[in-house]
């Protein structure tokens, strides 16, 4: 199912729900995408979905704004992971449960983690596709995507114009059939302070690619936060979302904080 929900500034989000038991009480799952895909892409796709749904999770899943069928403006005021973290507590709030469970993937997981460390309904998390960078550098390791050059690969007339070392996220942008402008936006204006990480308190599950270059030393990340666990799996930033252990691994994590 589809719904839609309106930004404090003014912006629509849709967002989509599933679940074979409507009146479960176990806490619902919000689930979080990484930069240039969507809800679905990211989700339902590689079977995390249907992984938590068979265990009577009801499980929502928003476009962020910029991505998907969500709006789109081009403006960078627009952007960054603090404003998709308060869309989250929106909602949270639309949900009306007094303990959610969230799971959020590159981009998806430094909007958790800044939704995390303030909202007390939000009782267990997973984070992936980051690594030391969040600790090191605060949100997506800019080290390896410097956020201008994400930002001319966008914007390039051409595919084969756009820089080298940042051209895989415009293929991926064309391929999700993105709007590169309001992805241009978003990179401009993606989180570079420090992550409080140190206010996260809840179980937390740290995901990571063994070849990912924007998740290296997960660990480091996982030492960061408070009694957090860490599971590497095979694969690389994209690949790894489709190893059998990464919605399996979700599942089981969030059920054990299911009662």
């Amino acid at each position: 199912m589809t719904d839609e929900l309106r930004t404090h500034d003014g912006l629509t989000l849709r967002y989509r729900s599933w679940s074979r038991d409507p009146d479960s009480t176990l806490p619902p799952v919000v689930l979080l995408h990484g930069f240039a895909v969507h809800a679905r892409l990211n989700w339902e796709g590689p079977g995390v979905v249907e992984a938590l749904v068979a265990r009577g999770r009801r499980v929502y899943a928003p476009d962020a704004r910029g991505h998907g069928d969500s709006d789109g403006p081009h403006t960078d005021a627009h952007y960054g992971e603090s404003l998709m973290a308060r869309d989250v507590r929106l909602l949270i709030d639309r949900i009306g449960a007094d303990r959610v469970h969230v799971a959020g993937y590159s981009m998806g997981a430094v909007v958790a983690i800044l939704a995390a460390a303030g909202d007390p309904r939000i009782s267990r998390l997973v984070v992936g596709g980051i690594g030391a960078g969040a600790v090191e550098v605060g949100g997506l390791d800019t080290r390896v995507i410097p956020p201008d050059l994400v930002s001319a690969a966008l914007t390039a007339e051409d595919a084969a114009d756009a820089p080298e070392r940042t051209r895989a996220f415009r293929v991926l942008a064309d391929t999700a059939g993105a709007d590169r402008l309001a992805l241009a936006a978003q990179i401009r204006a993606v989180h570079r302070d420090a992550l409080p990480l140190d206010r996260i308190t809840v179980p937390t599950l740290v995901l990571a690619g063994a070849d990912d270059p924007l998740a290296t030393r997960p660990g480091v990340l996982a030492s960061a936060i408070a009694g957090a666990e860490l599971t590497v799996l095979p694969g690389d930033h994209l690949t790894a979302v489709r190893d059998p252990g990464f919605a399996a691994g979700i599942a089981a994590f969030l059920s054990r904080d299911g009662a």
